[in-house]
């Protein structure tokens, strides 16, 4: 994992096609995140197109600073969930009808308000949880929008899997109460 962390660092130097690298590295990993993460949702957006929009908002915009692997997995974990909550928002958006409800005989998108709406709700309790306690947070979104499991997560936030397993439990009982009243 030292490469790459010096990937990153000569990234953050200037360097352009260290950052290219790391995608190429990391893209099988962040591919199964992805197809974790989307497995229950039977929406418009396939893993592959999750992991390209995460490339281009990481890449798009102004340098971007990743200290090491850390850190660009955290920044992967927070671009999918924005990538997910926009999609969520968009398919919620009223437009062509105003208030009217569309009556569709697709099966398949029977499902998928539910999982916006629970993608909505999870990403307001997830915003008061940050404000209340950041690594609880940061649990939450590697382990839902990140696809990581406790382990891994333990190794990217240096402490064992106990403590992640511990930050879990407690931001999943807050997220419980938060989503309850939504």
């Amino acid at each position: 994992m030292t490469d790459i962390t010096q990937l990153l660092h000569r990234a953050e130097a200037g360097d352009d096609a260290c950052l290219h690298q790391v995608f190429a590295a990391l893209y099988p990993e962040l591919r199964r995140i992805a197809q974790a993460r989307l497995a229950a949702d039977a929406g418009t957006i396939t893993p592959t197109m999750l992991v390209h929009e995460v490339y281009l908002k990481l890449t798009a915009g102004e340098a971007l600073s990743l200290e090491n692997r850390k850190h660009f997995f955290s920044c992967a974990a927070r671009a999918m969930r924005m990538i997910l909550v926009d999609q969520a928002r968009s398919r919620g958006a009223l437009k062509r009808g105003g208030a009217q409800r569309q009556v569709t005989l697709d099966e398949q998108a029977i499902g998928r308000e539910g999982i916006d709406l629970e993608v909505l709700a999870l990403d307001r309790a997830l915003e008061r949880l940050a404000a209340r306690d950041s690594l609880q947070a940061e649990v939450v979104e590697l382990h839902c929008f990140g696809g990581m499991n406790f382990a891994e997560i333990g190794d990217l936030m240096a402490c064992s899997e106990r403590t992640t397993k511990r930050y879990w439990a407690r931001a999943r009982a807050f997220l419980h109460l938060e989503m309850e009243g939504c």
